[in-house]
């Protein structure tokens, strides 16, 4: 008696692990900070290969994937998340001040905030995507959210429900851990392909 004769379960089982063993790597990979850019572009390029069926090896190829994107990634995202992250700082600084004056401060700076993450993850996906010069990839990355808002909105809200929900029920940080990235990741890759084919 052969119970899994076309070996589906084996392999949803390898593929399972393996989605778990890239988000565990690009966790550690982000570790020192600088190299966000890089894991994130990395982890986007397999992703959007990996949902036009291009399957190979996905762990495999997002170390492939590293060096080649460095450069590039890093300074995207030095031109889009460190803003970015200075704005939400800002944000918070406002916010605390407790005038009508700091509370539209707060405002405009988490949106400005909001505005510039959705850019840092549309120019990983960019440096993933397509080899051009650095400052076209920012000025790119910096056009599409206002280009695209319904996807754009769709992008922040993968991350931003995933954050949320480990901050209200803390034993989802553990799939968060396990797997969020890389699945959030494989769910944007999708977005992603909707952008840039209309382009």
């Amino acid at each position: 008696m052969n119970l899994d004769p076309d070996g589906r379960i084996v392999g949803g089982v390898t593929g399972f692990l393996t989605f778990v063993l890239l988000n565990v790597s690009y966790l550690v990979l982000c570790l020192p900070v600088v190299t966000i850019g890089m894991a994130t572009s990395a982890l986007f390029e397999v992703t959007m290969r990996y949902s036009d069926d291009e399957q190979d090896r996905p762990l495999r190829d997002f170390y492939r994937a590293l060096l080649p994107n460095a450069l590039r990634a890093t300074l995207v995202a030095a031109a889009t998340l460190l803003p970015a992250v200075a704005l939400a700082f800002s944000g918070v600084f406002w916010f605390v001040s407790a005038s009508a004056v700091g509370a539209g401060a707060a405002i405009l700076s988490f949106l400005g905030a909001v505005y510039l993450f959705a850019s840092f993850l549309y120019g990983m996906a960019l440096v993933a995507r397509y080899r051009v010069s650095t400052g076209t990839t920012i000025a790119n990355a910096l056009r599409l959210p206002g280009a695209e808002p319904l996807r754009t909105m769709l992008l922040v809200v993968i991350p931003a429900t995933a954050v949320s929900v480990a901050i209200i029920f803390p034993p989802f940080t553990f799939i968060l851990l396990t797997i969020g990235c890389s699945l959030a990741a494989y769910g944007a890759a999708f977005l992603f392909r909707g952008v840039f084919a209309r382009y």
